[in-house]
């Protein structure tokens, strides 16, 4: 027997808590309903450590894995297999234990009448608000399957996003840590060798020759000091970019970032804002909280902020396109075409045109973006390789000069 405690409201509408044991979550619900409860939350009381997972803090749940559990769950929907059961096989069947055990956790809470998407939102690191606030249009409108289709191929899009960038700066992270590598073991065992050398000639040595030595004098003689220090100011400039105001100002630097990047990712948050909020407007869901949920989603505080200011001119009656292109956010195209696909009464579709365009636009600009860093980096790499060397050999074009000193 398990301890659960619950929430739950009685006949004449009071709420009411507590805890009781049963076999499962489906007999502690059918006994709460029994005596007259309907049951609003229901969860498992976890005691001692026997039951601790040492594992999970490692445990992951990529995109492809809720890609994945999206279409299943879509595709045994739509054959007419019922909720709880379709939620048992996906359960068996999820080769990632940390999901197969979220879905356990939902199909309880389903099996103790909760509503689908309350059940998702208790897990809200896997389920986003998109995702659940679809799954709760679904279910109101009857086309849990089509959502759950869309949401598939919503995160398909944005896994397929990531992936593309993700794999175009492999290669000029590997030139960066390289060249970090390259300058340190020259500071640290090459440009000591010429000290050694240059001390025992004697006379006053270039400026930058001082420099460089400088430099490793303090790197060797304080490495409990500097490389302490780098990681904390790596940590500090993490933990700053977390804050509200650290986020915001990222944001706004990441939209005007040179060598095209800052066009990357103004396309990429364009995508993003088109795909999602037309996926939202074909689920049924309302289009003031589809605003939101985008605005929230958007993973921009530029474009969160100019959707808070859309939101509010929707209320008074306006258009979205109108306050769009007030907020001198998004490409004139993008408002124009929003505003063709209201005036038409075909909004989501004309969302997704523009969404596979920008998209299009993306995998394109990358590849460019890419082409060009690839020898930028390697000129940038050569530049600190080619500085400490010159500095190193400087004195020796002059030697001479200091032997007669």
């Amino acid at each position: 027997m398990a301890q659960f405690s619950y929430k739950a409201m009685d006949a004449k509408g009071a709420a009411t808590s507590g805890e009781i044991e049963g076999d499962n979550k489906g007999a502690v619900a059918s006994t709460l309903r029994n005596r007259g409860l309907t049951v609003l939350d229901l969860n498992e009381v976890k005691k001692g450590l026997g039951q601790l997972d040492i594992m999970a803090p490692f445990q992951t749940i990529k995109g492809k894995d809720l890609t994945v559990f999206s279409r299943q769950f879509s595709t045994m929907i739509n054959a007419g297999l019922a909720m709880l059961r379709a939620l048992t096989v996906l359960e068996e069947q999820t080769e990632n234990p940390k999901l197969a055990k979220i879905i356990g956790e939902v199909r309880g809470d389903v099996e103790a009448g909760i509503a689908l998407s309350d059940a998702l939102e208790k897990h809200p690191k896997v389920f986003s608000r998109l995702y659940t606030s679809m799954v709760r249009a679904g279910e109101i409108g009857g086309v849990l399957d089509e959502v759950l289709n869309r949401l598939a191929e919503q995160l398909e899009k944005d896994d397929n996003i990531r992936r593309i960038i993700k794999s175009a700066m492999v290669y000029p992270v590997l030139i960066a840590v390289f060249a970090i590598v390259v300058l340190f073991g020259m500071i640290l065992f090459l440009i000591p060798v010429f000290a050694k050398m240059f001390a025992d000639m004697g006379g006053k040595l270039p400026l930058l020759t001082r420099i460089m030595m400088s430099a490793s004098d303090i790197t060797r003689g304080y490495w409990y000091i500097v490389f302490p220090a780098l990681i904390g100011l790596f940590i500090g400039v993490r933990k700053l970019k977390a804050t509200d105001k650290g986020t915001a100002f990222w944001d706004r630097v990441k939209l005007h970032l040179p060598m095209g990047i800052g066009e990357i990712t103004r396309k990429m948050a364009v995508a993003r804002f088109s795909r999602t909020l037309g996926t939202l407007v074909a689920s049924g869901v309302p289009i003031l909280q589809a605003i939101e949920i985008t605005g929230r989603s958007a993973g921009n505080v530029v474009i969160e902020r100019a959707m808070i200011g859309v939101g509010a001119a929707v209320k008074e009656g306006e258009t979205i396109s109108g306050p769009l292109a007030k907020a001198k956010v998004f490409p004139e195209m993008v408002v124009q075409m929003l505003s063709v696909g209201e005036e038409t009464g075909s909004l989501d579709h004309m969302l997704n045109k523009v969404a596979d365009f920008y998209e299009a636009e993306v995998d394109a600009s990358v590849k460019s973006l890419t082409s060009i860093l690839e020898p930028i980096m390697m000129i940038g790499v050569g530049a600190i390789v080619g500085t400490v060397v010159i500095s190193m050999y400087l004195p020796i074009f002059n030697i001479m000069n200091i032997i007669k000193q």
